[in-house]
């Protein structure tokens, strides 16, 4: 087999293959016992059908369509092994000659996984040192609070809504929703809805309907920052909000502590680990982001791509889960085109891929490793979380690749803590 390699831009390569009469001869008698299998004759018993006459069955073009398409398998399966590529997807065939009898030329255009000249990461992770953590006594309050609220008892009540009132309302507006019902429920005056929107239903009592002007708030979306706009709506109820009362007690209510002290320091330990966690993901970004902002490389399209299609899924799921609504729901609000929605995440994109491209050559620099026991351990950790029902749901090689990924980078991103301690 001869084959000629040619380089073209942004890190993609165009393989010519040349199989001799003889090399593609195998595959043609190699595709001859493939199809001699799904060949039916009358007179005779499956799989024993002669060779000829399964020939002459199929026909030539079948064959021949059969043994390219063996050949090229083969031939490029081998050439990527044996040279160490590291193609993206699959690649792009051409077929030049193919007859019995004869050469067989095809050639392949694939994208490669680009290989990255690192500056000297160990020192720009070395200077990049991390914040102080601290937590005050602000951070324990407002904790306690949402503690508090989230045991409150609500009753209801025949009055008009007053502040701090806990209402369910049904609304109406052209600029949300599609002018469709929404559902709400919030405490007014605590920033639930719109400033401008709650004064409007104060005094109103249950069952209450009510068309007023509202102001948009300056940060809303959608070309609405502080626009006026006309709302309908209607109170389904209006509930007086009871807050237990901040002492041991309520600490014990909670089942784990004794004192309302102790539930302070348990908070206080709470939130300090999260700032500890969120500061980890900030040094690491930081560094992450100063080594790649010293690289140079060029990025295949066909990575770029697939990551603007992982951004777009991501999109669409939190659209569905988070605002309750189709996508297509979605881009109607924002009016814009899922085409459109995808070229703005080009930077983001971009970034994304450089990063992974990064990590994963200081990941080769390093001689980083995932072993096999190490993935096992953590896909047993995520299946557990999950019923037999839904495990069996479960893409295994899937979770398979992307914790080897996760681990992968852990690791690397510990490596580069370690320089910068």
């Amino acid at each position: 087999m001869k084959t000629e390699i040619k380089k073209l831009p942004k890190s993609e390569i165009e393989i010519e293959f040349e199989l001799t009469e003889e090399e593609f001869k195998k595959h043609v008698d190699s595709a001859l016992l493939h199809l001699k299998s799904h060949v039916k004759i009358d007179g005779f018993r499956a799989g024993q059908v002669p060779l000829e006459m399964v020939e002459k069955k199929v026909g030539q073009e079948s064959l021949l369509m059969e043994a390219g398409d063996l050949a090229v398998k083969e031939s490029y399966t081998r050439y990527v092994n044996e040279n160490n590529l590291e193609p993206i997807g699959n690649p792009e065939v051409q077929i030049l000659k193919i007859a019995k009898g004869s050469l067989f030329l095809f050639k392949v255009k694939v994208s490669l996984i680009p290989q990255v000249d690192l500056p000297n990461y160990k020192e720009i992770a070395e200077k990049v040192k991390g914040q102080e953590i601290s937590v005050d006594e602000k951070e324990i309050e407002d904790a306690l609070k949402y503690l508090q609220k989230s045991r409150a008892k609500f009753s209801q009540i025949e009055k008009g809504v007053e502040l701090k009132d806990f209402v369910e309302i049904e609304y109406v507006n052209e600029n949300i929703n599609k002018g469709n019902v929404v559902k709400d429920r919030f405490v007014i005056g605590e920033g639930g809805f719109m400033k401008d929107f709650e004064n409007n239903l104060i005094g109103m009592k249950a069952g209450d309907e009510k068309e007023f002007m509202a102001k948009f708030p300056d940060n809303a979306p959608n070309n609405l920052a502080g626009k006026e706009s006309k709302f309908k709506v209607k109170i389904v109820s209006v509930q007086k909000m009871e807050l237990p009362e901040m002492n041991d007690e309520f600490a014990k209510s909670l089942g784990m502590f004794d004192t309302l002290v102790a539930l302070k320091d348990n908070l206080k330990e709470g939130i300090g680990m999260e700032k500890k966690e969120g500061e980890k993901q900030r040094k690491r970004g930081e560094i992450l982001s100063k080594i790649a902002e010293k690289v140079n490389v060029d990025i295949p399209e066909k990575m770029l791509e697939m990551e603007r299609e992982r951004l777009l899924e991501d999109l669409k799921n939190h659209v569905s889960s988070h605002f309750k609504i189709s996508f297509e729901e979605y881009l109607s609000q924002v009016k814009k085109t899922e085409e459109e929605v995808k070229k703005s995440n080009a930077l983001e994109a971009e970034k994304r891929v450089k990063n992974y491209l990064v990590l994963r050559q200081i990941g080769k620099a390093e001689n980083i490793e995932v072993l096999k026991e190490e993935i096992e351990e953590e896909m047993n950790k995520f299946i557990r979380n999950y019923s037999k029902e839904e495990a069996s749901k479960i893409d295994i090689s899937q979770l398979k690749e992307y914790t080897k990924g996760a681990i992968y980078n852990e690791k690397v991103f510990q490596k580069m803590e370690d320089f910068s301690k």
